[in-house]
């Protein structure tokens, strides 16, 4: 069955849709990218360690980001112990995605490691928490979610780039959500100063700018070998969900039951995007239920799928690029 007859034929998580070392098996990966180096934002919990899991089949050398070190630690070890036969590497690395001098450390230390580096995923993020702000200022969801992943890809934009062959591009694949259709981004008022805090339409506009991120390194550097997606992993219960109220989560979880998906399900489009020759060379998409995303039909799809018009507002994310840079001290 394809994936796209998978997806079409969803009853639930655990179902027939594809997981993410389907994806590995499926393209002929396991133990074929010995000496490719990828880096998951991220991957101590909910989807982010099923996709180490995948990409360590792999043969790779993966580096997975944990605020938590020892908690990062015990994942790699519990990773590299359920597939004893692997010839892949883990290692981890401390990552505070709210605080921009610890994406710094986090570069550098990644740097110190390794010089090569084929494929960025970021995988880490916040969703629909309480208003805040990160250690530099920025709106909680905004900087964890953009700013903070927006300067990792920045510091490690050159080993990308030095890293890309014309054999094997580099890529990187930003998690979204169909979420973003919460809220585009709002230029004038990204911390909501002016019209109020929602936690909804603030998550909406980091996802957004997810999309964005990756139609812009898409537009400016895949000429160079360096391509990006952008990803809606699906409907997972995780510990992404924490700050939701419980009673209205519940409510919403039974009323798209059949398209929940499993954890090692929702990583599939992640590693889909990560390592299928599909996405050999090309990228500037927004992808889910591992195929390129359809436009939004409110009487024809369900309200998890599909993106609004602002998702390619190739202008915007223009702006939001050289906003960002300033923000960071960065350019390009």
């Amino acid at each position: 069955m394809s994936y796209e007859a998978a997806h079409a034929n969803a009853t639930g998580a655990g179902d027939g849709r594809p997981t993410a070392m389907d994806i590995i098996k499926d393209e002929g990966l396991v133990d074929k990218l010995q000496g490719k180096v990828f880096l998951i934002t991220g991957g101590n919990s909910g989807i982010g360690v099923e996709t180490a899991r995948a990409i360590y089949a792999t043969g790779a050398h993966v580096y997975i980001t944990s605020r938590d070190v020892k908690k990062g630690e015990d994942v790699a070890q519990e990773i590299a112990a359920s597939n004893p036969s692997s010839k892949g590497e883990i290692d981890v690395l401390k990552l505070e995605l709210d605080d921009l001098q610890s994406v710094r450390q986090c570069a550098a230390d990644f740097l110190s490691k390794s010089k090569q580096l084929n494929v960025l995923i970021t995988n880490a993020g916040i969703m629909a928490c309480p208003e805040g702000k990160t250690k530099d200022g920025f709106e909680l969801q905004f900087g964890t979610n953009h700013v903070g992943h927006f300067l990792l890809i920045q510091l490690l934009k050159p080993a990308l780039l030095a890293s890309s062959t014309p054999s094997y591009n580099s890529r990187v694949v930003i998690l979204s959500s169909s979420a973003h259709k919460r809220g585009n981004v709002q230029l004038d008022d990204l911390d909501f100063k002016k019209s109020g805090y929602d936690e909804w339409k603030s998550y909406g506009q980091s996802k957004t700018s997810n999309i964005w991120t990756a139609l812009e390194i898409e537009r400016r550097y895949g000429s160079q070998g360096l391509h990006a997606t952008a990803v809606h992993p699906g409907l997972i219960s995780t510990n992404l969900a924490r700050h939701v109220d419980k009673s209205a989560l519940q409510a919403m979880l039974a009323s798209v039951k059949p398209f929940m998906k499993s954890i090692p399900q929702g990583a599939a489009t992640t590693v889909w995007a990560a390592t299928a020759k599909e996405w050999e060379g090309k990228g500037g998409k927004f992808l889910e239920d591992c195929s390129v995303a359809k436009p939004f039909d409110s009487e024809g799809m369900n309200f998890t799928r599909g993106y609004l018009p602002y998702a390619y507002d190739h202008e915007s994310a223009k702006k939001l690029w050289e906003m960002s840079n300033n923000f960071v001290g960065t350019s390009d």
